[in-house]
């Protein structure tokens, strides 16, 4: 329920791109060396949520044509059939397209065409749901949302907003999630993950968003976690996310486990799954891990997924 396209490209397929774009790396090594493996995976080791925004724009700098989107929504299919997973609905930065001022129609069409191949050969199905960049203002979340209502039938879900929750309120976007409901998408919203627990209340009351993406500082507001528990509004949890980011210090400071306890409908993910190195099978081992979880517990939170899903 919390997956980026962009977050699922691979150091190999990240080679493919910048070889394919001829886009040299940051930090790449001197003219005319060969770029190995280890170059691209030090662009995923970093140690804050400004680290990670880089390489998550260093990766979307490379993504050039409507074949490199065909081939990374291919590649997502096929890695997510290997964890057994059959459904998915996948975030799209399509405000960062849009500010790169690249042909987001011709990437589209690529997209489909990824998404099409890959249900057929691995019987998962995928639906998008469009990103926009909260720090880019209202008009340019306007315009990603305008965008994902004329494609309402070509496969596309619903609308998001990520990026920085300080510089992008949620209260910015208040008319343009009632102008998107209105028009048949549904709604979530990044929230809670750098910012306090106003951010959620402010995604829940003013964008009326129907699921939060992390939520992780729900914790610090009792009224607000029994608002969630009461609601059944789905948190939807990525643990590697947030130790990766530095949002999260420890695994044993995280909420999850009171959140279960609390009765909070809570779906694991996996966020940029191979910028933070995981997969939906290791998240899911890494809450039985850390926080004792039994089949019984594990079974509940794949049955919120499904009960979760737009």
């Amino acid at each position: 329920m919390h997956l980026h396209l962009e977050g699922s490209v691979d150091p190999l397929t990240l080679m493919e791109l910048s070889h394919r774009n001829n886009t040299p790396l940051p930090g790449n090594p001197e003219s005319g060396k060969e770029l190995t493996e280890d170059d691209v995976r030090s662009l995923y080791r970093y140690r804050d949520f400004h680290g990670f925004l880089m390489a998550f724009k260093a990766v979307t700098e490379r993504l050039r044509t409507p074949e490199d989107y065909e081939l990374i929504a291919y590649r997502l299919i096929e890695k997510l059939k290997a964890q057994n997973v059959v459904h998915a609905e996948v975030y799209v930065s399509v405000g960062v397209i849009f500010w790169r001022e690249q042909d987001f129609d011709a990437f589209f069409d690529g997209l489909e065409r990824g998404r099409t191949r890959g249900e057929r050969d691995f019987g998962v199905s995928l639906l998008w749901i469009f990103d926009a960049v909260r720090h880019f203002g209202t008009e340019a979340a306007k315009r990603v949302f305008h965008k994902a209502a004329q494609l309402r039938e070509h496969n596309v879900i619903g609308i998001g907003i990520g990026g920085d929750e300080n510089k992008g309120p949620a209260h910015w976007f208040r008319d343009h999630y009632a102008w998107a409901r209105d028009h048949g998408l549904r709604l979530t919203c990044h929230a809670g993950e750098s910012a306090g627990p106003e951010s959620i209340w402010s995604a829940i009351r003013e964008l009326k968003a129907e699921r939060i993406g992390h939520g992780l500082t729900a914790i610090q507001d009792p009224a607000l976690m029994d608002y969630l528990a009461e609601r059944q509004i789905p948190i939807e949890v990525c643990l590697s996310s947030n130790l990766r980011t530095g949002c999260c210090a420890s695994l044993s400071q995280h909420p999850l486990p009171s959140y279960l306890e609390r009765g909070l409908m809570v779906t694991l993910n996996t966020d940029d799954p191979e910028m933070f190195e995981t997969t939906l099978n290791r998240e899911y081992e890494l809450a039985a891990e850390a926080f004792g979880l039994g089949a019984p517990e594990l079974e509940r939170l794949a049955e919120n997924s499904r009960r979760a899903r737009f």
